[in-house]
């Protein structure tokens, strides 16, 4: 027994729920024809595995073709999704964990140019700007058709033997036509709030008479728009009390905001820097008015708040869903007194912003999360010989590494030029906004203060260095240096974005920024210099503004350009900088016939070109190396260990990782090392 109360089980109906945490109902987009297939189903069963109590799933299953996918959404329309679903639900249920599944019609909020190219619908033809489809005003027939899909779709979860469902009701139909902002209709179905409900409760009904009483349904639901042209707060309260009053509905999953804009998804998804839980007193507000069960997410990342949220009264279930993309294990380690080991989330949503850019959801520093049919969440000692690695560079890559091969019980020494381990991570950390990126050091730092792994700072190992440990496994992870080599000339006349993040660099007064790579360093330097009071420019000879990043970030990026007047110029390359008196002229050309060639006299040039892999300690150690730094490819693909020994002179296993190889970013370092580290 334990008075911990997030370990406290919660009764919802029939159903016992084994603690108080849960993930609320997100797309990973891990589905293959639309179905929840092998890499789905590990991802949820890996949580389950993990003590989660609830895992929902989908974000949600579309339940008519008339929908189309914007988020690689389940199919819930088809009978071949039962089967699947039926083997994760029994899988996660031997685990201990319940599991239900998110329905919806995404109304305006996808495109008609997907799946099989039928008309976007809405409850009137207003525009969702973040999907941009201009949809048809739903018909009487359309409505009778999505009434009917609902219910097939619950009839058919139910029948794979899921737990519950949970409809969504946050910038998808349902309540697309409970707000004014989406629902301008004349007819039964818009002007009073009645009207507006019309629809929903048909739903309902229509559910409930193909599921029975006794199966779950919730809603996930927005009880205040936060908008003055959507629902109040009153409204979105009286919503809840009129849908509890039903009797149809057995909890209620609660969402503050509105998502039709990058800008305004980001105050519903908080992103690092941003306010952490902002919706958890509103959500408390809203259980103690309606007194019925509660749920709710929003940023509530660490295992205090959870706990508070809970203690509080403010909910029964508390979700932590990007936190658990970082860890599946959370409730584990809390229950087993381990909750300083729980791997933390730090805020960056790259797992979502993948998402909405069309791809998988991937956590930033947990590599395994999505790929856990090759990739561990825990690494188990080895059951070979211990041997001695060598890791050189305690960046991200390095420390993902050593953390490896420690828990897989080698001897591991890191040596790190500088004074601490992180590398550019550290760096990107120096920006208040980004600070919390920090975590993704600390936490390897402790696992390999855990694992006794030696480190070696202000040490610019040579190859000799390396040698003198006698290794058996040399990781090269020395990381690159700033390319700002990239002009027809000029190259010594600018600054690199790492010296602007890292302040080696003073901001000028009149600042030219050409970001030549599209992700973070470019645009935080940007930013760095604006919020200095720099004049800056942002060059850029991509086709649109910053592509490597997602839309929940770029809404910081923007917000302060705009605040602070930056002036961006896509299109455009930079060729050429001279200098003249005390400043200097930058050339910018183009890469489309007949532009002219613009000047900018500024008093400083920032380049952001990536950077060169720092290897010359790889090419020392390649030649007596037994694989000479080859890796088997497929085996790597595979996740099988590595097999390579061409050279039988060679004393030690060599590889490099990282940035070291070439500029990608931190997931992709600490990938490479998990990959390769976990079957030494």
């Amino acid at each position: 027994m334990t008075s911990d109360p997030l370990l406290q089980p919660y009764q919802l109906k029939h159903l016992t729920l084994r603690n108080r945490i849960m993930s609320t109902a997100h797309e990973p987009a891990y589905s293959e024809d639309g179905l929840p297939k092998d890499r789905y189903r590990l991802y949820h069963v890996e949580k389950a595995r993990g003590g989660i109590a609830l895992t929902m799933t989908a974000g949600s299953a579309i339940v008519g073709a008339d929908t189309p996918p914007a988020f690689g959404n389940l199919h819930a329309y088809r009978d071949e999704i039962v089967p699947w679903l039926k083997r994760l639900a029994e899988e996660c249920h031997e685990h201990g964990a319940a599991v239900m599944i998110q329905l919806t019609h995404l109304g305006r909020r996808t495109n008609w140019n997907k799946a099989d190219w039928l008309p976007v619908l809405a409850p009137s033809p207003i525009r969702e700007p973040a999907h941009r489809a201009f949809p048809k005003e739903a018909e009487d027939w359309d409505l009778e058709r999505i009434v009917a899909d609902y219910a097939a779709a619950a009839e058919r979860m139910q029948a794979a033997g899921l737990d519950g469902i949970e409809l969504e009701c946050y910038g998808h139909l349902l309540d697309q036509f409970w707000s004014p902002a989406t629902n301008t209709r004349d007819d039964e179905y818009g002007g009073s709030l009645d009207n507006r409900l019309r629809f929903t409760h048909r739903v309902l009904e229509a559910i409930r008479a193909s599921v029975g009483p006794y199966f779950i349904v919730g809603l996930r639901l927005v009880a205040d728009e936060d908008w003055d042209r959507g629902l109040s707060r009153a409204d979105g309260v009286e919503i809840c009390r009129r849908l509890v009053a039903t009797g149809q509905v057995d909890f209620l999953n609660l969402i503050r905001g509105h998502i039709e804009t990058d800008a305004a998804l980001a105050k519903v998804i908080p992103v690092q820097g941003m306010r952490a839980s902002p919706h958890l007193d509103f959500a408390g507000e809203v259980r103690a008015e309606t007194r019925f069960p509660v749920f709710h997410a929003a940023r509530i990342g660490d295992v205090a708040t959870a706990r508070h949220a809970i203690a509080e009264g403010k909910l029964d279930m508390v979700g932590m869903t990007r936190a658990h993309i970082a860890d599946p294990h959370i409730a584990r380690k809390v229950a087993e007194g381990r909750e300083h080991e729980i791997r933390p989330c730090v805020g960056a949503t790259y797992c979502l912003d993948r998402i909405y850019e069309g791809h998988e959801a991937l956590c930033i520093h947990n590599p395994a999360t999505g790929r856990e049919a090759t990739m561990p969440h825990v690494v188990r000692p080895s059951e070979g010989p211990k041997r001695r690695v060598v890791v050189v560079g305690a960046g991200p890559a390095g420390l993902e590494a050593a953390r490896v091969a420690g828990a897989r019980g080698h001897s591991v020494t890191v040596f790190e030029a500088a004074s601490e381990a992180g590398g550019q991570v550290r760096l990107a950390a120096r920006s208040r906004r980004r600070s919390e990126l920090i975590g993704i050091v600390d936490w390897r730092l402790e696992r390999c203060a855990d694992a006794g792994v030696a480190f070696r700072f202000n040490t610019f190992a040579d190859a000799a260095d390396v040698i003198a440990e006698s290794p058996d496994v040399v990781i090269v992870a020395t990381g690159g240096l700033p390319n700002t080599d990239i002009l027809d000339a000029g190259n010594d006349l600018v600054v690199s974005s790492w010296d602007i993040l890292s302040g080696d660099a003073q901001p000028g007064a009149n600042v030219l920024v050409f970001d030549d790579n599209g992700g973070h360093p470019g645009l935080q330097a940007a930013e760095m210099l604006a919020e200095a009071g720099a004049a800056v420019e942002i060059v850029t000879p991509e086709r649109f503004f910053a592509p490597e990043i997602g839309g929940l970030n770029h809404v910081a990026y923007a917000e302060c350009f705009q605040r602070r007047d930056v002036r961006i110029t896509i299109a455009r390359r930079l060729q050429a900088v001279r200098r003249e008196g005390n400043g200097l002229t930058a050339l910018i050309g183009s890469d489309y016939e007949g532009a002219e060639t613009l000047q900018r006299h500024v008093d400083q040039v920032v380049v952001e070109h990536s950077t060169l892999p720092l290897d010359d300690v790889y090419f020392e150690l390649k030649e007596g190396a037994a694989n000479r730094g080859a890796v088997d490819y497929d085996a790597l693909i595979a996740g099988r260990p590595q097999t390579v020994k061409d050279n039988p002179d060679g004393g030690y296993e060599l590889y490099r990782i990282g940035d070291a190889i070439s500029s990608r970013n931190i997931h992709a370092a600490i990938y490479d090392a998990l990959r390769l580290v976990k079957d030494i």
